[in-house]
């Protein structure tokens, strides 16, 4: 969602001293191994894509069709309310209230100035126009809004039917990382099978543990604004 500025993803150099983290627990054994995330697959400066206003992308969207429905299904808990999971699609989500329409975009990402612009908006013509705009507002989020949705995220989780040693490993990587950051560890998963999360999740909060502060809110916005894409669509496909 972006509608004027690029985020400030630039790092800063630090010289001050910064406590030692305790290692992060390792992989349990019983998972074949994946690639983990590296701090340069997230910490560069984002591509901000043309702007667009109710206008069809020239890129690829993740529309329900094309975006695995694994995506963050296998993880909990679910960013979608139940009650809300109506089969009523983009029509409804045009034409309900806006503060239903707001609520239906907080539950996909939790700033209230991102929702209202989106909402501001509508009619779409499209779910492609809707996730444009969604993107366009997304860039623009300012570190207030990054916080207050990091305030309504909890961090990645397992499957319920995943092993209990890798639900305790992934744990204390959880307490590691909201210890050094005070904020949930938020990453979209949409690429990655279910058998390679516990890999993704616990090699990006080790490389991600690295980052100074104001990177890592760079990035983690980064997270949210693919989070908030494809929780939208899957939102609006259950209603549709």
């Amino acid at each position: 969602m972006k509608f004027a500025h690029r985020p400030d993803s630039s790092r800063h150099t630090s010289i001050a001293w910064r406590p030692t983290l305790p290692p992060l627990p390792s992989r349990p054994a019983g998972f074949s191994r994946s690639p983990t995330l590296s701090s340069e697959s997230h910490a560069g400066t984002p591509e901000r894509p043309p702007t667009l206003h109710h206008a069809r992308s020239r890129h690829r969207s993740h529309t329900p069709g094309n975006t695995p429905s694994r995506a963050l299904g296998a993880l909990a808990p679910s960013p979608i309310s139940p009650q809300r999971a109506t089969p009523r699609g983009l029509a409804h989500f045009n034409s309900a209230p806006a503060e239903a329409a707001e609520a239906i975009l907080l539950d996909c990402c939790g700033s209230l100035r991102w929702a209202r612009r989106v909402v501001a908006h509508r009619p779409y013509p499209d779910l492609e126009a809707l996730l444009a705009a969604c993107d366009e507002a997304g860039y623009d989020l300012t570190p207030a809004d990054v916080h207050e949705a990091l305030v309504r995220e909890s961090s990645a989780g397992l499957h319920h039917d995943a092993p209990q040693a890798a639900h305790t490993a992934l744990a204390a990587a959880h307490a590691a990382y909201e210890s050094r950051f005070g904020h949930a560890f938020v990453i979209c998963l949409d690429r990655y099978g279910p058998n390679e999360h516990l890999d993704q999740l616990l090699g990006g909060i080790r490389s991600r543990l690295s980052h100074e502060p104001d990177e890592e809110r760079s990035v983690s916005a980064g997270e949210l604004r693919a989070l908030a894409r494809s929780r939208v669509a899957r939102s609006l496909a259950y209603r549709s």
